[in-house]
């Protein structure tokens, strides 16, 4: 009897096994990230979707130190330029603020930066726009970083004079001393002047720190704009910042 019982059980056991190798619990899989959305259609397409296409490194991701900007900001070697760092450089040539704003969420927004340092506005003028509509921009996007950002320091680079625009350099002034009044006493953002490295005593763009168009700066003016920006990424953030 006892053996029927134990054989009988040894059998029940055996189709509850059965039974659940037949039916495994389901794996979940992790959802995939969605896709950066990419704005198509204008003059930026080609370059902004290969940035988006690049491979990086967690760390590039989060505590990075991220570079945003024009031409001024592409042509920086950043990764060189600031090797205690991991510096990413999303600058794109020729763009204004709107372009910048309108590429936000490829450009930006994949990112969790420690530092975000910030190069508009020059273009702007360059294409016409008036000093308040641009200063009205640049501070559109400060805002919109520092919402998203609401840890990471974020410093505005003055814009600088040069000799191809130099007749369009009071107009920059009055931005950069628009944008250095609303960064005074404020949490939001730091204004770094980095226009003084690049000038001469008479305040006039030594050519001595640009390349041979007049517009974009050599290696030697950026060695000058990378010795400030390390003083500032070196520097503690002042307390309540």
């Amino acid at each position: 009897m006892r053996m029927r019982i134990f054989l009988a059980l040894t059998a029940l056991l055996t189709m509850v096994g059965a039974a659940h190798a037949a039916d495994p619990k389901p794996v979940v899989l992790p959802p995939k990230p969605a896709a950066t959305p990419v704005v198509t259609g204008d003059r930026f397409s080609k370059e902004i979707a290969a940035l988006t296409h690049r491979d990086l490194a967690p760390a590039a991701i989060e505590g990075s130190t991220l570079f945003v900007g024009s031409s001024s900001i592409r042509l920086w070697d950043v990764a060189h330029s600031f090797p205690s760092v991991v510096a990413v450089n999303r600058g794109f040539g020729g763009a204004t603020t709107p372009d910048v704003l309108r590429h936000y969420p490829a450009v930006i927004s994949r990112y969790k930066p420690a530092s975000i340092v910030v190069y508009v506005g020059e273009n702007d003028i360059a294409a016409g726009a008036e000093p308040d509509v641009v200063m009205t921009d640049v501070l559109n996007l400060l805002g919109r970083l520092r919402t998203d950002y609401p840890r990471a320091r974020i410093v505005y680079l003055s814009m600088k004079p040069s000799p191809a625009r130099w007749n369009l350099w009071g107009k920059m002034a009055a931005v950069n001393a628009a944008v250095q009044a609303k960064a005074v006493g404020a949490t939001a953002f730091d204004y770094l002047d980095v226009s003084r490295a690049i000038t001469r005593s008479d305040g006039l763009p030594d050519a001595q720190y640009f390349s041979p168009d007049g517009l974009h700066m050599n290696a030697t003016g950026y060695a000058r704009w990378t010795a400030l920006v390390s003083v500032y990424l070196a520097t503690p953030a002042p307390v309540g910042k």
